[in-house]
């Protein structure tokens, strides 16, 4: 789904507010939880997941058109791990994770 897509299913949903809101409401949503993860924070939304920072170490990789080895820095990666009720509700109501 794409943000326009999202804005314009919360337009139907909730008709009473107008666009221009809608599209500054998910903008701030989106812009604080990019801002959370530079800071290093990890944003939980419940029933949803949760979003985190990992840290990648440096390693040797391979440039793959030549084959020679290349230096490739640490760097930090947002990672995103569904909760139990999305991955619940994906997998048709069952939580493959469940035992």
């Amino acid at each position: 789904m794409l943000r326009s897509e999202l804005i314009s299913r919360l337009a139907v949903e909730y008709a009473h507010l107008k666009h221009d809101d809608l599209e500054k409401i998910v903008a701030v949503i989106l812009d604080e939880i990019a801002e959370a993860l530079a800071n290093g924070d990890r944003v939980e939304l419940r029933g949803f997941g949760a979003f985190s920072v990992r840290e990648r170490k440096p390693r040797v990789g391979r440039n793959p058109r030549t084959g020679e080895k290349v230096m490739v820095e640490a760097k930090s990666v947002p990672f995103f791990r569904p909760g139990k009720e999305l991955r619940a509700r994906v997998n048709g109501g069952v939580d493959p994770e469940a035992r």
